[in-house]
């Protein structure tokens, strides 16, 4: 292979005004050289702009040739045959490797936090049942409940509400109070079970709390016995103590279980939508 370069510009060899190279096979030079094109003698000025051949430095064509026109054109280099040349890469295969998913569903031994939770009495969940043991943390005290007609669902929605509010603008027969504990169903189904505190001496309220407070050590099932005409539930434990798994209860707090669990339906001031709904007031929908 040989180099050949083409020269446009001023022809000052050593300060040309633009190159252009290409390696092309050193037997298509001479056809290079005996290409159609080369300028006559008559058609040079001394305003046109010189063109010329190079090999090496000297010229090839016996000096510069004057170019018909301003406009610099691709231009070619030779270069010998041992240069060596870098192969054109091929673009690589597609793959879907780097796509593939290299980590399991959960990590073992890491905690899965838990959301919006369930909530309701111990016997709405027609199963055995725990209750959390550490009644200071996991249980709550008494607290104030309304039930608020939701747009779109068929069962009202139940909201937390301050009981100040409560007491201003909702009759005291739509104002619920119980306490709230974190249970679980087996195998860590968790939810907020409702601990009544109002009407104890009642028989359906003393046989659900009942059933609440053995729940904290056994496996508790509390059955409606209002078809057998009894005002009362009835309450199994487990055949075996080891039927199931202790619960691995979760290391959230309560207070955090039940802020997911009633986002939204928090009560604490006197434009809250629920609370407008409740005593029928216009909304500000702006």
């Amino acid at each position: 292979m040989t180099t050949i370069a083409f020269v446009y510009g001023a022809m000052d060899r050593t300060k040309c005004a633009g190159t252009t190279s290409l390696t092309v096979p050193f037997r298509d030079v001479e056809a290079l050289l005996a290409s159609p094109g080369k300028p006559k003698p008559s058609e040079r000025t001394s305003r046109q702009r010189t063109h010329g051949i190079f090999i090496g430095d000297k010229p090839a064509l016996g000096g510069p040739l004057a170019m018909s026109h301003e406009t610099a054109k691709p231009q070619l280099e030779l270069v010998d045959e041992e240069t060596p040349i870098a192969p054109i890469a091929k673009p690589s295969a597609f793959s879907l490797d780097k796509f593939k998913s290299k980590r399991a569903a959960a990590i073992a031994n890491v905690e899965t936090l838990q959301t919006a939770l369930s909530h309701h009495n111990i016997s709405a969940a027609k199963d055995f049942v725990r209750l959390h043991p550490d009644e200071e943390k996991y249980w709550t005290p008494e607290l104030c409940f309304v039930n608020v007609p939701i747009k779109g669902q068929k069962r009202d929605t139940l909201h937390l509400i301050d009981e100040d509010l409560a007491m201003t603008y909702l009759p005291s027969g739509r104002i619920q109070r119980f306490r709230l504990a974190l249970a679980s169903k087996p195998f860590d189904i968790f939810f907020l079970c409702h601990v009544p505190t109002q009407n104890t001496d009642n028989s359906w309220n003393m046989s659900n709390l009942q059933a609440c407070e053995q729940a904290k050590l056994s496996w508790v099932q509390a059955t409606s016995r209002k078809e057998e005409g009894v005002d009362a539930y009835d309450i199994k434990f487990s055949r075996h103590v080891d039927a199931f798994p202790e619960p691995k209860w979760p290391s959230q707090s309560l207070a955090e279980l039940i802020e997911k669990t009633f986002v939204g339906r928090m009560i604490d001031s006197e434009d809250h939508p629920g609370l407008l709904r409740l005593i029928g007031a216009r909304q500000d929908i702006s």
